[in-house]
């Protein structure tokens, strides 16, 4: 299963929550340029977190993008270190009921060097707590 939060509309135009894949094993959860840390929870709750927790994987992979963070030029979004730090708690749990706590965190992106580097510190100050 593939899961992702996302702007949308960006490049490469893909991530639609029609998107399903051909075994309705990809979950998206888009968000609108200027969206911040409230529609990001949100779209966790309500849309990744419930179908991790039906899909119940036996490891967790963790794709940590930071070029939401508002300081990025990349994307348009507004999220903050503690709203990484919240998703890295959430999927911890559902890793921890599932899998053994089985957790694989791999840096993906972020271009503005003090929001990557607050919000890579912040999500494994998260995955550290386990």
């Amino acid at each position: 299963m593939y899961a992702s939060t996302h702007q949308m509309p960006l490049y490469p135009g893909t991530g639609a929550p029609s998107e399903r894949g051909e075994h309705n094993n990809i979950v998206n959860a888009p968000l609108r340029p200027g969206d911040g840390g409230d529609a990001f929870r949100a779209a966790f709750e309500r849309v990744i977190l419930p179908r991790l927790r039906e899909f119940q994987p036996e490891l967790m992979v963790i794709s940590a993008g930071f070029d939401a963070h508002m300081r990025d030029p990349l994307a348009n979004l507004n999220l903050v270190e503690d709203d990484f730090a919240w998703a890295t708690r959430a999927l911890m749990e559902i890793a921890d009921a599932s899998a053994g706590g089985r957790v694989v965190s791999v840096l993906e992106g972020g271009y503005d060097l003090q929001g990557l580097g607050n919000s890579a510190a912040a999500h494994v100050a998260a995955l550290m707590q386990n």
